[in-house]
Formats: C-alpha cells, structure tokens, sequence
C-alpha cells in the first residue's frame, strides 16, 4: 500500500508593531560593508515592504512569551524601517507584516538567516533591461526610472539600449551563446538586419570579440572625430538628416556619421561658400582642397602684407585678457596642480588672445588682382585661408579695365562634384585601393609609388634632424664641397648642395601634417620673420649674426638639399639618376640618419590603412604583422581578406616601432662595406634593396593627382 506524502505546515503570518521587534544575534549577516541601508529605506518609502520579515517570540527564564520579537531573516529590512522612524516618515508602533515561527522548531534561527540570502536568484540581466523597456513603455520618463532605482540616468540609457538589440541576438545572449560584452558592441547600431548580418559573419569569420563586431558594424561610417565632421559640425550634419551612431558603453570620440556622401556633399557647399566669400576680395584665382600637399606653395612668390592693429575696442579686450591671465597665473603659482576650472579658463584666456596675434594683413589692390588664395581644411578640421600667393604665369603686368573700382572676379572652375572626387581620394590616402584579389604567398616588391611616398616621409625627417644639428650639416657640406672640388665625383649624391630644394611629386595625404613637416616650418616662418629681404640689408645682417646663430641658420638652409627620395633610375644618360647614383643616394641617407640619430618612429611615422598595410600585398602585411607583433597575431589574422587584414594589422602594430624597409637605416654592416663602392664613379653599383620594385611589373606612378580647384575668372 502506498504510503501518503507528508504535508508541510506553513508559519502563520500577523502584523506586529515595530517596536515590538528587535533585532536577532542569530541573524548572519554581519558584515556591513557594501550594505546599503539608506536605498532600501528609499524603496520601502516609495513601494511599502514587499518582503515580510521572519521573526521568533522572546521568552522569558520561565520560556513564556514576552510580547517581543526578534528577526533572524530581515535584518537589513528591519535596519531600514529603523532608519524612516529616526526620520520621521513612520510611526514607531506601525504594523510590520512578519511570519512568525516556533521558538522550539527543529530548524535553527541561523539555518534560516542563512537560507533567505543564499537561497536568492538574481534577475538575469536581460530581465533587468526589459523591465526598464517596460517601465518606459508604459510612460515613466527615463529620469524618474533610474530616481525609482537609485541609479544614473545613464544606466537606465545603457540598459534601455541593450534592450533595443534584435530579438534574435537577445535570445542567443539569453541563453548563454553571446556575451554580454558582444551585447554591448551590437547595441552601437540599431539596425536589427544589419546586427544580424554581422554576428553571423563575425562567428564565420572568427571575429566575435567585441571590439571586431565594431569595427563591422561602423565599416563604412565617418568617425565623428574626422576632419571632415568637425569642419561641417555635428549640429549641421544632423540638421541635414544625417544619422550618428554612438557607444554608450564606452568612449567613442562622439560616435560614428552613417552617411558619408551626406557629410562629403555638406563639406562641398561649405568650402564653396567660403570660396566665394574670399574671390569677393577680388583675388585672381581662389585654390580649394581638402587638404594641401606639403610644398603646395613653391614656385609662388608669396606677396607682402601688412597687419591692421588693432581697434581701442579690440586693445581694451586684449589689456583686459592680459591682466586676467597674469592674475591667475600669479595667484595659482605655486599650485602643483590647477584646478579644472581655473585650468580650462587659462586654456580660454589662451586662444582668445592667440586670435588677437592672428591679425588680418591688408593687400595691395594691384597685388590682390594678380594674386590667389588656398583654401582647405587643416588635421583639425579648422578652416585654413592663406592668401597672397603669385604664380609665376601672373607676374606680368595687368592692364586693368576701367572702372570705378576693382570688379570681383567670378568662381568658375570648380563645382561640388570636383571636390567630392578630390576628398574621395583622400578619404582612402590619396590612391585607389588595391582589389583584394587571392594573393601568392610571395614577398613582391613594393609599389614604386609608395617607395617614393616612405622616402618623401624619411626625407623631409632627414631635413628636420640635419637642420637641428650644425655639425653634422657642415660635415655635410664640406664633404660635399671637398668631394667636387678634389675628388671630382660626378654624382651628386644625398645633397644639393647649391642648395635647391627637393620637392615631392608624390607624397602622402598624411605627410604635411606630420611632425617634421610641421617642425621644418615653424622654423622656416621663425628665420623669415628675421631675415631682411634686401639683399644689401641681408649681407650686413649675415656678417654681424653670431656664430651659433650663423651656424644655425647654415644648417637650416643645408637641410633643403637632402635628397633621400627614391626614383626610378634611369639607365640611359642624360636626365634622372643612374642605379648607382640611388646607390650613392640611399647610402649616404643611412649615414646622415646615424650621424643625426634619426628614428621615424620618433619622427612620428606609424603604419596604417591607408599609408602602407592596403597598399601591399597580403604576405608584406603579415610579415610586418610577424616582425612587429609577433608569429602568434600574424596567425591570428592570416585568414582574414585583405581590407580587414589591413585593419587588424594597423592596430597591432600601433605601439609596436615597427618600420618598412624604406624607413629603416640599412644593416651597418652591409653599410660599411658598400660605402667605398658607393663613394667612388668607378665599378660596379651594389645591388639595390629588394623592397624596390621590378621594372617589368611596375609601370610609373600616375602623376595626375591635382588639388580640386575653385578659381577667378
């Protein structure tokens, strides 16, 4: 006969006042660290007691009943009534729901305590993101959810956004097949479709950390922090109907701007506005792009102008900003660090009394009608106008048409279409991107184009370290000087040394902003300031400089020479240079990075997409990967198409110092042992590096990359 199943009592349950309760020294919970009783206390105030307390009778020494109550199981809930007594919001004799149990049950006080906070499931948080979703649903303001639930706003945001992801990727999270920092990457997007789509391209493509299902979901997007974007502003863009993406789970530089052909329109109009604006001046031609080439100004004669001063209006300002300045500075002098607001105001005092320095310059009418302007957009996206340039077509004299005065020239040469071809080449670094076709696994020489790129970069270094050291320049120079004039070589080697300046045909996007670039101007624009322009003036200023000055300047000037630029070698005679002229070339460029301790990498030069890992073969990218970061990443993106390759390659490599062959000195050894050959016309040149491209399969470099132009008629 089967036996019958036992049933269990449940303890009767009853309201008790409050000050009938205390609390229990069997209660287990006595650590009070990351215990917050004043939440709960908000909570029971805002939404009553949801959960009863569990209490046993007081017995007195003859074990009857007291009367009193103490909890075993509640004690942070108890805590909190406690807390709303001793402020006042409820009385002490207010009824607490409690279950009572037997003082004489067999299960102890503290088995009790123990089970009501280990026996406690947590929500899972997808549970805890669809509750906010439903709260917000039904018309409670994203503010009053996260006052009801005393957590940030942006909490209450972030959990929100993960509740937003498709359902089908919430299910997958929901049972342990995505995790929660996945979640997180996929709620960047809100298109349900397009986070499907990669999540299961990431898992085929094994690119399922976070970080990787990113960079899929923004492929194709304008980083908020480009150029491009802070020149237009955000504000404007979305004006327009522009859409961003952004990270509210991490810092994301403002986000991503899905519609780049919005953005390169708004761009478009924008400069052509401006270059209206500046042919109303009456300049003659008016040259728009979105960034400049290094040396877009050589062969101009740049034209003299004078600063207006300034109005009593604008002085008054700048006096006042002055005093203000020296103020603060003089009061938070010995502070070892400012505080943010004193710090962010010196930053503000700072630029307004910069943009009192950058004075505009009056022209010369006569000078204006022959003369033009460059407009573009400088790293930061800051509009850049530099007027006054001559070309050397305008220098004749100009019969100007009778008038009452000077006729503002129209803007006909180049229309919104122009540029947006302009700054499409230079969204992808100035060249069209190699087909990401199967590939060999052989190490091909590198494109001749990028060559002379690498070599403009090490260059225009070369210059900058030459000109910081005066020794080495005049070394240089003298060697230069004896060589001509004792040994008579007849190749010219790594310097002009009448001295031209070598300009760069083709060069990088990247190149004027780099930081020699940046360094040879600033010290060419510091010498102008100083040098007179009349050439009687000039040799009395030169024969009463000082020697460390004159040595200085001889260094600067020396540096314009340095010629480390690689270029087809032309096996005829006549013009070009001959294999063993490059020779002569490149050797003598590894001395002089020696002699000057030239690093690029302290240059400032780093591989990225766009100026070497898309422009080389997939074996080049993962050697560099194996050389830079080591055998393990280059596996770990050896199955990867090129452009993703490229993009994973750029990152491990970021920190890593690694250079190409074109940026690195030659092996001292070989160096050594070349340089009597090199030194000399006669023999045989050594062999060439092997990074250098095959006649045969490289044709030359396109040259026809123009800055997109707007000019006067």
């Amino acid at each position: 006969m089967a036996t019958a199943v036992q049933k269990i009592a449940l303890s009767s349950s009853r309201d008790i006042p409050l000050n009938k309760l205390m609390l229990s020294q069997s209660n287990v919970r006595r650590v009070k660290a990351g215990v917050s009783i004043e939440n709960l206390a908000a909570s029971i105030a805002r939404r009553g007691l949801i959960q009863s307390l569990s209490v046993l009778p007081v017995l007195d020494a003859e074990g009857n009943e007291t009367g009193m109550f103490e909890v075993p199981a509640g004690g942070r809930r108890f805590r909190a009534l406690e807390l709303l007594v001793k402020q006042k919001r409820l009385a002490k004799t207010a009824p607490v729901p409690c279950v009572v149990r037997e003082r004489d049950d067999v299960i102890l006080a503290e088995e009790i305590s123990y089970a009501e906070n280990a026996d406690r499931e947590a929500l899972h948080p997808l549970d805890q993101f669809r509750a906010f979703q439903d709260m917000r649903a039904k018309g409670m303001p994203e503010e009053d959810i996260a006052a009801a639930h005393f957590v940030p706003v942006q909490i209450v945001k972030q959990r929100l956004k993960l509740a937003s992801v498709s359902p089908k990727l919430l299910d997958a999270y929901a049972e342990d097949g995505m995790t929660l920092e996945q979640l997180m990457a996929f709620a960047v997007s809100d298109d349900h479709d397009r986070q499907e789509k990669v999540w299961e391209a990431a898992r085929t493509l094994g690119r399922s950390q976070s970080w990787q299902i990113k960079g899929l979901l923004t492929e194709g997007t304008v980083r908020a922090s480009d150029k491009r974007a802070v020149f237009v502003g955000i504000d404007a863009y979305e004006k327009a109907g522009g859409y961003i993406m952004r990270d509210l789970f991490e810092h994301d530089d403002g986000g991503w701007l899905q519609d780049p052909v919005l953005l390169d329109g708004l761009v478009a109009d924008k400069l052509k506005a401006v270059a209206e604006e500046v042919a109303a001046e009456g300049w003659k031609w008016v040259e728009v792009a979105l960034t400049l080439p290094y040396g877009a100004t050589r062969g101009l004669r740049e034209l003299p102008g004078v600063a207006l001063d300034l109005t009593d209006e604008e002085q008054v300002t700048a006096d006042a900003l002055h005093e203000e300045y020296a103020r603060l500075e003089a009061e938070y002098e010995d502070c070892d660090e400012l505080p943010d607001e004193i710090d962010a105001r010196l930053g503000e005092l700072e630029r307004a009394l910069e943009a009192f320095d950058d004075r505009p310059v009056r022209y010369d009418p006569a000078d204006i009608a022959i003369g033009g302007v460059f407009v573009s957009i400088d790293a930061g996206g800051a509009l850049t106008i530099d007027r006054g340039y001559v070309r050397p077509d305008d220098e004749l004299p100009i019969e100007p048409e009778a008038s009452e005065g000077p006729e503002v020239d129209g803007i006909t040469s180049a229309e919104p279409e122009a540029l947006a071809v302009q700054r499409a080449v230079i969204t992808i670094g100035g060249q069209p991107v190699e087909p990401d076709d199967e590939e060999d696994d052989a190490i091909k020489p590198l494109p001749e184009r990028l060559i002379i790129e690498l070599t403009a970069h090490r260059t225009l270094a070369l210059r900058d370290a030459v000109a910081q050291h005066p020794h080495v320049a005049m070394t240089m120079l003298l060697h230069k000087l004896v060589t001509d004039t004792f040994l008579h070589g007849g190749t010219t080697g790594c310097l002009h040394a009448n001295v031209r300046e070598i300009f760069f045909p083709i060069q990088a996007e990247d190149l004027k902003d780099s930081v020699p670039a940046k360094t040879v101007t600033e010290r060419q624009e510091a010498w102008k300031q100083d040098i007179p322009t009349d050439e009687e003036a000039l040799w009395n200023w030169l024969d009463q400089l000082d020697d460390t000055s004159r040595m200085t300047l001889l260094a600067h000037c020396v540096s314009y020479g340095v010629n480390a630029l690689y270029e087809r070698p032309n096996p005829h005679s006549g013009s070009g240079v001959s294999e063993h002229g490059l020779q002569v070339r490149f050797a003598q460029a590894d001395r002089l990075a020696r002699a000057t301790g030239l690093d690029m990498v302290d240059a400032g030069w780093r591989p990225t997409f766009g100026n070497y890992l898309n422009r080389v073969s997939k074996p080049r990218i993962l050697e560099a990967v194996r050389e830079g970061a080591g055998e393990r990443a280059a596996q770990l993106i050896g199955h990867l198409k090129k452009g993703d390759m490229a993009r994973e390659a750029e990152r491990l490599l970021a920190d890593s110092g690694w250079l190409p062959e074109p940026l690195r000195l030659a092996d001292l050894a070989d160096d050594q042992t070349g340089e009597a050959s090199t030194e000399s016309d006669t023999g045989d040149a050594a062999a060439l590096p092997d990074f250098l491209p095959d006649d045969e399969d490289d044709a030359p470099a396109d040259e026809g990359d123009e800055l997109a132009s707007i000019a006067a008629e």
